[in-house]
């Protein structure tokens, strides 16, 4: 039987990084248990008034985050917030497959435009691997807001 899988992400700033990825991805926020949010609602909103209502000291409000496919087909993304800094390199990290079914010169453009995009929405460019075919079809590397190491693929 297979499993559900959720990505989890220590943050320094959960929200944030989850509105970063939320744009990389296509994902959403979900709403609050049991809240009907009327289209063109802000989930992140609704959240912080939730977490008001409940209790949450605002301190603590910004403690976690998570994303979801609205097609329900991606895993979850989960933020969760931690004291201590990214001490070294991610042994595990995200493909964005950003170019599928391209090749050569049309598959770089789109990682490079993608890369664009992403740079303009707080991630940093590491690196570009040029295509070296049979194997390798080209990618770049990318770090996020808080330097977490992800491929353009």
């Amino acid at each position: 039987m297979s499993r559900h899988l959720q990505i989890t992400f220590d943050a320094h700033d959960p929200r944030a990084l989850s509105v970063f990825w939320r744009d990389v991805l296509g994902y959403v926020h979900p709403g609050p248990p049991g809240a009907e949010l009327p289209d063109g609602a802000d989930p992140l909103a609704a959240w912080e008034e939730f977490l008001a209502r409940i209790g949450v000291p605002e301190a603590e409000r910004n403690a976690r985050s998570a994303i979801e496919d609205p097609d329900g087909h991606g895993p979850r993304v989960f933020f969760q917030r931690v004291p201590e800094d990214k001490a070294g390199k991610n042994r595990v990290h995200l493909d964005v497959r950003a170019a599928p079914g391209l090749q050569g010169p049309e598959r770089m453009a789109a990682l490079e435009a993608e890369c664009e995009r992403l740079v303009a929405r707080g991630a940093t460019r590491v690196r570009r691997h040029e295509p070296a075919p049979p194997m390798a079809f080209g990618h770049i590397v990318m770090r996020d807001p808080e330097g977490n190491e992800f491929c353009l693929d």
